[in-house]
């Protein structure tokens, strides 16, 4: 780029920003035009090419400190100076040429050579294009990149893990993403949403939603199987009963409690657990002998007739045995 050119553009106009506008400012005006302008969303428009190249120009001169401020000198100027080529060796030009000589014949400016091919972006903005565009090493140019990744995280409750869901997630700029949430999804698995990524010349990168579970107050996954705990009486666990549980599908299935089933004994329904398109777990039933807490006078009396009909039953026998350090 020969020094009038920087006389003659206003690369403040250009990228639409002020002429103290900051840093962050300039790059937020880039990205916008580029994405407006890139080549691969204008096929064929020739005007919006070259408002392409424009705004890398602008943007390559903008956003280094120094040369920023070499442009802002030049301007400043009024388009009085002109300079000579590089080694000219001539002092007409106050000192100038050394100053700028490199910047205007590729001789190790940041930005030397500027931004020669229509797709070329700065690295800084890899993740608008995919990373597809400006030439590699020996001029290389590289094919063209899907764009990168998003991640998001929600939460859900249980049942909408155990039958499926659907939720919306809100873009910055007001669109709302709908993500379906499979049933049988597990607290902390990712849901991939193809296409809502971020903009790529080869095509749009997904959006990777983590998916956080909230617990349920009676039931708990182990895996495809559902824990549940379930109280039975003293005579149902020393005498054995059939009894009936729920199920997440809110039905009912009946469950058979062994005679002398102790508290804390687990039986497991087969088939009655999360669904998944793998397969289906099961239903684990703890079992808890209650306790009554208060009891009739009659009870009170079958309870100590049962204490006199057990005498000499020891639960606790071994019990120092198994103490013993």
């Amino acid at each position: 780029m020969a020094s009038q050119d920087w006389v003659d553009k206003d690369f403040y106009k250009i990228l639409g920003v002020a002429k103290d506008a900051s840093d962050a400012d300039i790059k937020k005006a880039y990205r916008k035009l580029a994405r407006q302008f890139h080549p691969d969303t204008n096929s064929g428009d020739t005007a919006a090419e070259k408002k392409f190249k424009d705004i890398s120009e602008a943007y390559s001169v903008l956003s280094d400190p120094d040369e920023r401020q070499q442009y802002d000198a030049i301007r400043a100027m009024g388009g009085g100076a002109r300079f000579a080529p590089h080694g000219a060796g001539s002092t007409a030009n106050g000192g100038f040429e050394d100053l700028f000589g490199g910047l205007f014949t590729g001789g190790g400016g940041r930005h030397s050579g500027g931004f020669s091919t229509a797709g070329g972006v700065p690295p800084e903005f890899a993740d608008l294009f995919g990373g597809g565009f400006g030439a590699g090493p020996a001029g290389y140019q590289r094919a063209p990149q899907k764009g990168a990744d998003r991640t998001a995280s929600t939460s859900i409750s249980f049942a909408g893990s155990i039958r499926g869901t659907t939720i919306g997630l809100r873009e910055p700029d007001g669109e709302v993403i709908d993500v379906r949430v499979p049933a049988g999804i597990k607290d902390g698995q990712k849901v991939r949403v193809r296409g809502k990524g971020q903009y790529g010349p080869a095509g749009n990168g997904d959006l990777l939603v983590t998916v956080n579970v909230k617990n349920h107050d009676f039931y708990t996954r182990d895996g495809d199987n559902l824990r549940i705990h379930v109280p039975v009486s003293f005579p149902e666990a020393a005498l054995g009963a059939d009894i009936e549980v729920p199920t997440i599908d809110g039905e009912h299935v009946r469950v058979r409690v062994p005679a002398g089933t102790p508290s804390g004994r687990t039986l497991r329904v087969k088939g009655r657990g999360v669904k998944t398109s793998k397969g289906t777990g099961d239903l684990l039933v703890t079992i808890d002998v209650a306790v009554p807490q208060n009891l009739s006078k009659e009870a009170e009396e079958a309870v100590k007739a049962f204490a006199a009909a057990t005498t000499g039953a020891d639960v606790r026998q071994g019990l120092a045995a198994k103490a013993r350090l």
